[in-house]
């Protein structure tokens, strides 16, 4: 639950990882958490200060109203999602784009990479490539600067949700001929 309502839900397999960073110290510049380039965990860290409060944070009714409540919030985005594909995420970024100050920052979030290689046509294959051939393929697709502007950010986000649900069909519609296929092998044999 602490996961999912901090935005880090798809890393609840990783329960190793989620301890040692959840428990490492965030003013150590040697600690787990500021080694990770994902950079949604290091607030999560700061927020909850683990390493040197423990877990006595979470008993303040305070703490748990807050997670219920982002817990909540997350939970009607997945649902959002399952019926507008994408939705969720478009939400995130229209929320957060005008924070964008570098390529690094949309690399390091995995929504802000998500939005943004989708809206771009650029395919997820590009986590393959080195950091700096990352950097240039956004670089050279888009301004950062023009995160800044409203009207901008609409328009970059409806490309998104476009994208997002264009792939949500077609990954629909090859799901189906499977399942076609399935039904046709075993009508055949």
């Amino acid at each position: 639950m602490l996961l999912t309502a901090n935005g880090l839900g798809d890393q609840v397999p990783y329960t190793a990882l989620a301890q040692k960073a959840l428990l490492s110290n965030p003013s150590d510049s040697n600690s787990l958490v500021n080694q990770l380039t994902d950079s949604r965990w290091l607030p999560v860290v700061k927020l909850y200060n683990f390493a040197t409060q423990g877990l006595t944070v979470l008993q303040n009714p305070k703490v748990q109203a807050t997670l219920a409540n982002a817990y909540a919030e997350v939970t009607w985005r997945q649902s959002l999602d399952a019926a507008t594909p994408g939705l969720s995420n478009a939400m995130t970024f229209r929320g957060e784009a005008a924070t964008i100050t570098s390529v690094d920052q949309i690399l390091g979030d995995p929504i802000m990479r998500t939005v943004v290689t989708t809206a771009l046509g650029i395919p997820k294959q590009i986590a393959f490539q080195d950091l700096t051939a990352q950097e240039k393929s956004i670089s050279d697709r888009v301004d950062i600067t023009k995160f800044k502007d409203p009207n901008f950010v609409d328009t970059f986000t409806q490309q998104y949700l476009i994208a997002a649900q264009a792939a949500a069909a077609t990954a629909a519609s090859g799901a189906s001929l499977d399942s076609l296929a399935i039904q046709a092998e075993g009508l055949v044999v």
